[in-house]
């Protein structure tokens, strides 16, 4: 029996390589998470009372695309916050969660060649795993580009030579930034675009922590397509209600776009796609409609925020991260810090290393962890006065 050669090289994906890190070690005090970012604050209390409402709706079977209610709550969103009126038939859909939109989108939209080439798909380094194995899966070649200190910790896309640019097909952008919290600015989307546009790439946008942040919300880059008079299908954004909303296991996606983006996203998941559930998705367009928990939400990061700051005061390196829920802190080498963090303190932490790719020798996550504020604010003081003991 024979088996595709396209994953083989893949690294085990960042959790279990943790498991395996640290589980055959002793914790040295309370076990404290802080390594995946799994939202821990409360969601709206209303959200499981609208599920049990559309109880009967477990026994159809779901709307693939979204129902007209959660198609029209999600354009409503979108024109409340990007200012860029969407229409619910032809330019919003359902996802069952980003992860799965980010993953089909290349399925659905990258060509087999670009200008008679193997076609290259752009991707942040550090990066979300998923644009990896969505770029593979599409037999395309994925083009690590460093996101690092020297670049505003976003990747310079601009900078890599022609010819690759004119076989890119996707260049998969992500921000605010997992995991450095940085936020591309109007000039970077509109450098952004205009390159995509002169060497006729899509954006994916993947803006899932865009309502969390420190003091002004990050410019989308559907506002500055339309700004700038660019193709309704130049730019396909991603969100969702996991960070906005703190509802993870809801599943609740939304993909925007073109009218043929959208298309033939709707054509491949009529196939292959897995439907939010009818009774999740009444609830969904209740979640996309209410901004008062999304406010409150992001205050409480916004505590946290500020707790991070007064701990790490004065730390050589440390950035304030401008949005999101992470802190990506400076270290020698992230696996052994992780370990000793393990075995000092019980705190774990997930290596920079482990979210990134090498490259030429260098992997420009090596020198840094990623620590998630997902936990009560005191909780949080906590556990960033004992990391900080432990390591500096």
């Amino acid at each position: 029996m024979t088996f595709p050669e396209r994953f083989s090289n893949l690294p085990a994906y960042a959790f279990p390589r943790l498991r395996a890190l640290l589980d055959h070690h002793t914790p040295g005090g309370d076990v404290v998470h802080m390594t995946i970012g799994e939202p821990k604050h409360a969601f709206p209390a209303w959200v499981t009372e609208v599920i049990a409402e559309n109880a009967a709706g477990f026994n159809q079977y779901p709307n693939n695309d979204g129902t007209p209610d959660l198609r029209g709550a999600m354009a409503d969103w979108v024109q409340r916050r990007y200012g860029v009126a969407m229409d619910p038939e032809s330019q919003v859909m359902a996802l069952n969660g980003t992860r799965e939109g980010l993953y089909n989108a290349a399925m659905a939209l990258c060509p087999e060649q670009k200008n008679g080439q193997r076609p290259a798909v752009l991707i942040p380094n550090p990066f979300y795993q998923v644009y990896m194995v969505a770029t593979l899966s599409v037999a395309a070649e994925p083009v690590f580009v460093p996101a690092t200190a020297a670049t505003g910790h976003l990747p310079d896309y601009e900078s890599l030579p022609a010819d690759v640019l004119d076989r890119t097909a996707v260049a998969y952008i992500c921000s605010p930034a997992n995991p450095q919290g940085a936020v591309a600015s109007r000039d970077y989307w509109t450098r952004l675009i205009r390159l995509a546009e002169k060497h006729d790439f899509r954006i994916f946008a993947d803006e899932c922590y865009s309502e969390i942040y420190r003091d002004a919300a990050p410019t989308g880059a559907l506002s500055v397509a339309q700004e700038l008079g660019a193709d309704p299908e130049r730019v396909v954004l991603f969100n969702s209600l996991s960070k906005r909303s703190n509802l993870p296991g809801l599943r609740a996606g939304l993909i925007a776009g073109g009218p043929e983006t959208i298309r033939r996203v709707k054509q491949l998941r009529a196939y292959s796609g897995a439907p939010l559930p009818g009774p999740l998705q009444a609830a969904a367009a209740k979640v996309w409609a209410d901004e008062a928990h999304v406010a409150e939400n992001r205050a409480l990061y916004q505590q946290k925020y500020a707790i991070a700051d007064e701990v790490f005061a004065g730390l050589e390196g440390y950035m304030p991260p401008e949005a999101g829920f992470f802190l990506w802190l400076p270290v020698e080498n992230g696996e052994q810090v992780a370990l000793k963090l393990w075995q000092e303190t019980g705190i774990r932490v997930l290596p920079g290393a482990y979210l990134a790719q090498g490259g030429a020798g260098e992997n420009p996550g090596e020198g840094y962890i990623r620590v998630a504020l997902v936990a009560p604010a005191e909780d949080t003081r906590k556990a960033l006065v004992a990391l900080r003991d432990c390591l500096y």
